[in-house]
């Protein structure tokens, strides 16, 4: 790994997102707009990649896979803009930029994520690797305590999720881009961000990524791990939250869904 490759992230997703921002800005019908930020945002990072990581691939929501990925050493995981549907909308601020890289020397040579960015350009905000925040107030609720806050997808929650809450004491809490979600947790405003219904590496490897070095907690729904540069990209679901809050939201995820 490059002694930079914490601030190489962080660098090409704010830059990537201040790009987007003044796209934005000039305003535009909304399809339009959603449309020139994800190739924009795609065409920047990937001419930096070339011209500062010329050795690495890259896997990028917006361009064809090439499975000559599986083999290689270093695979950085973009998604050059995480909540298309909330960019095209004037005052929203929950979309992102996503800038993950794996490597295939980690967890033993099995391969994992190494280092990580999330950029919230409407939210004025980066959260990195480079420079993780660990949880705040780890304790375990206790029975009086105020309900969990549990974020879930804006557009569609899972049902399971709904039942969670009927379950323990928690408040659902839309929201949109995967990247806003997790960001919401490490930053203390959510406890958890629990979805099931699939998506793809990039919507989580960065989030992903920030979230582990910042020392949360963050898993598939039935506890198994998160593995990034796969042949099969979906991804059907993902757990993020403080450690201490863990066993008892698996144990309920488990209720809920009738699993094993």
């Amino acid at each position: 790994m490059h002694d930079d490759d914490h601030l190489l992230a962080r660098d090409l997703a704010e830059r990537a997102g201040q790009r987007l921002l003044e796209l934005r800005a000039r305003g535009g019908e909304s399809d339009v707009l959603r449309k020139a930020g994800d190739r924009q945002s795609h065409e920047f990072l990937i001419a930096q990649f070339a011209e500062l990581r010329p050795d690495d691939l890259v896997l990028s929501e917006e361009a064809a896979d090439n499975s000559a990925r599986l083999a290689a050493e270093r695979v950085w995981i973009v998604d050059p803009l995480d909540g298309t549907r909330e960019f095209g909308e004037p005052g929203r601020t929950d979309w992102a930029v996503h800038v993950a890289l794996w490597e295939k020397a980690a967890a033993n040579g099995a391969g994992d994520l190494t280092a990580g960015a999330v950029a919230l350009p409407a939210q004025g905000r980066v959260l990195s690797t480079a420079d993780p925040a660990g949880p705040a107030g780890d304790g375990e609720p206790g029975a009086t305590a105020a309900p969990l806050r549990i974020v879930v997808s804006r557009s569609r929650p899972p049902e399971f999720v709904r039942d969670i809450s009927g379950l323990i004491n928690a408040e659902l809490v839309p929201l949109g881009s995967a990247g806003a979600k997790v960001a919401a947790v490490v930053s203390g405003e959510v406890d958890a961000y629990i979805h099931g219904g699939g998506f793809y590496e990039w919507d989580t490897a960065a989030p992903v990524a920030v979230a582990r070095a910042a020392g949360f907690y963050a898993s598939r729904i039935d506890g198994s791990p998160l593995v990034y540069n796969q042949a099969e990209l979906l991804m059907p679901d993902i757990l993020v939250c403080r450690p201490a809050l863990a066993g008892s939201l698996l144990q309920a995820i488990r209720e809920v869904t009738n699993a094993s």
